[in-house]
């Protein structure tokens, strides 16, 4: 349940979200007396910088906690550390929204999250990895993809579309002259220059997310590690139903 639950939370439409919430004012007051009882943070370390009390947040980001954590059943800790800085919190989540969710061009939801797993792991960032291995696992179906590809995505069991998508977003990420070459062998597996760019968006964007997970030591919620790895169990499902 955890799984089909996760898929559902990513979806959340942040910028209308949060354009929907600013009038709530009565809300608001509700979610911050809720706040003064518990902390974002927890007993674990999750960042070297403080983790603010949702008392002390602003009502649209505490509605978003509030929403996520309801429906996956945990808060990702990004949403935690990124709140140190609200202003920079909505606009992070704006553009997530943006490049991961979009309905438009080739990429899948699949592809995005294989994406982010290869270029983070260039980039040495355990938290993305972790957790958008695990998104990439539930999108895909496929339970040791993005594990090969940490390791070494040219040896992993790849399609010549995800490996050539792959190249590209690699070349990216370690700032290679891009050229026209680059531009045809995309073409040559289905993508058009609308896709080259979204490819580069999300190698770009989370090469700052990873930036900012280095600095803050962002640590990975530990649900996250076991995520899409054994198929769920229908019939415990269905039992449970009656």
């Amino acid at each position: 349940m955890a799984n089909n639950v996760l898929l559902k939370l990513l979806r959340v439409s942040t910028a209308a979200h949060l354009a929907r919430l600013r009038p709530l004012r009565v809300k608001a007051d509700h979610l911050r007396a809720a706040g003064c009882r518990r902390s974002c943070s927890s007993t674990e370390q999750i960042s070297r910088y403080p983790v603010p009390y949702r008392k002390d947040l602003p009502y649209d980001i505490v509605e978003l906690m509030e929403e996520v954590e309801s429906k996956g059943g945990f808060l990702p800790n990004v949403f935690k550390v990124l709140s140190h800085r609200p202003a920079e919190f909505r606009a992070f989540f704006a553009y997530y929204n943006e490049l991961m969710n979009k309905e438009t061009g080739s990429l899948t939801k699949a592809d995005r999250e294989l994406i982010v797993v290869a270029t983070s792991s260039y980039n040495k960032c355990l938290y993305c990895v972790v957790s958008h291995g695990a998104l990439h696992r539930i999108y895909s179906k496929k339970p040791t993809l993005s594990d090969q590809v940490v390791v070494n995505y040219k040896v992993a069991e790849l399609t010549p579309r995800e490996r050539t998508m792959l190249d590209f977003a690699m070349a990216v990420c370690r700032c290679d002259t891009i050229t026209e070459e680059h531009f045809r062998s995309l073409e040559e597996v289905g993508f058009d220059r609308e896709d080259a760019w979204d490819i580069a968006a999300i190698a770009a964007f989370f090469a700052m997310s990873n930036r900012l997970a280095h600095l803050t030591d962002m640590r990975p919620n530990l649900e996250f590690f076991n995520m899409g790895r054994v198929p769920r169990d229908k019939s415990s499902n269905k039992a449970e139903e009656k």
